[in-house]
């Protein structure tokens, strides 16, 4: 059973809202724009940005060439599949990536873009270059425009969660500017009437936070603290940004990383394919995940005390639970 966590200003019998917050108040009232999204993030693991100010022909073009690419036949697809990697650049086939625990693979293909680095960068070890199909002109231009776009949203959010717990505006700032983040093109084929009800198992996000675009569409839907799963339904042109697992640990799950999936949907519906655009956004590889001290008080002791974690070795063992090393 499912209620609708909309992004309306005022709930309904039957339904919950997450308030949208507008990038905006980034700029004309910093303070409220750190409360309104902590307050989201703390109760629901999920925030709502409005006027979020990604141009909107850098993510058209980006997911118009997604399109492309993921409608060219399978044989020259799969020629960017690099399979052992991680997933980590390039192409992840239909049927491959699981949610953690679950039976069944997700009903998704993706394609991953990654962080460029110069030669001789001591992360290179950690990232690999990416990989650019010839078939789609301007895909590369495209593509990483939209990371770097992302990347740079990503951050000034980050500096509002620092705000919000206290910790310096710039907290963040030196600890994921050369994060080993990845923008993710996904396609979700069309599916029979019959098929199983999920299209993406539940699961949590690896990373310190997601950010995601093409929301809109029905089937994203989040588990509340009391196991109830609730639609998200953001407004045209808003972007969702959930705390990811990275974020939790450090912060003692005073910012919760909330289960998640996406459901089928109705089967007037299934014959459309779905496409979104999360942003997966990293520590540095060798930061170490150590849990905050000022998270830490008598009635929430440290979960992870003496279980500090690189940020790499955090990423490459979740990896290996979702099948994808």
């Amino acid at each position: 059973m499912s209620t609708t966590l909309t992004a309306s200003p005022a709930d309904t019998a039957g339904t919950r809202a997450i308030e949208p917050v507008s990038m905006a108040l980034h700029d004309t009232d910093f303070q409220r724009f750190a409360d309104t999204l902590g307050r989201s993030f703390k109760q629901y693991g999920f925030a709502v940005v409005s006027d979020h100010g990604l141009d909107e022909a850098t993510i058209a073009a980006a997911i118009d060439d997604a399109k492309a690419f993921f409608a060219l036949p399978e044989d020259v697809k799969r020629a960017y599949h690099m399979p052992g990697t991680g997933g980590a650049r390039g192409l992840t086939p239909f049927g491959v990536e699981a949610a953690k625990d679950a039976s069944a693979v997700d009903l998704k293909e993706f394609w991953h873009v990654g962080r460029e680095l110069p030669e001789g960068h001591p992360y290179r070890k950690y990232m690999r270059d990416n990989v650019w199909p010839t078939e789609v002109e301007g895909f590369q231009a495209h593509l990483y425009g939209m990371f770097d776009a992302m990347d740079q949203l990503g951050r000034k959010i980050l500096k509002a969660i620092a705000r919000y717990l206290q910790l310096g505006d710039a907290f963040f700032e030196d600890k994921v500017q050369l994060g080993n983040s990845v923008l993710r093109m996904l396609h979700y084929p069309p599916v029979p009437a019959d098929a199983p009800g999920v299209r993406a198992g539940a699961h949590e996000d690896i990373n310190v936070i997601t950010l995601l675009l093409g929301a809109e569409e029905a089937g994203l839907q989040l588990k509340d603290a009391d196991g109830e799963w609730l639609d998200i339904a953001p407004p045209p042109g808003a972007l969702v940004v959930n705390i990811g697992d990275m974020l939790q640990r450090l912060t003692n799950h005073v910012l919760p990383s909330t289960t998640h999936r996406v459901v089928n949907p109705a089967p007037e519906r299934r014959g459309f394919a779905r496409y979104s655009t999360p942003f997966f956004l990293h520590f540095n590889p060798d930061f170490v995940i150590e849990t905050l001290p000022s998270m830490v008080t008598e009635e929430a002791p440290d979960r992870y005390a003496g279980k500090a974690i690189m940020a790499e070795d955090f990423l490459m063992e979740r990896l290996r639970e979702i099948r994808l090393i």
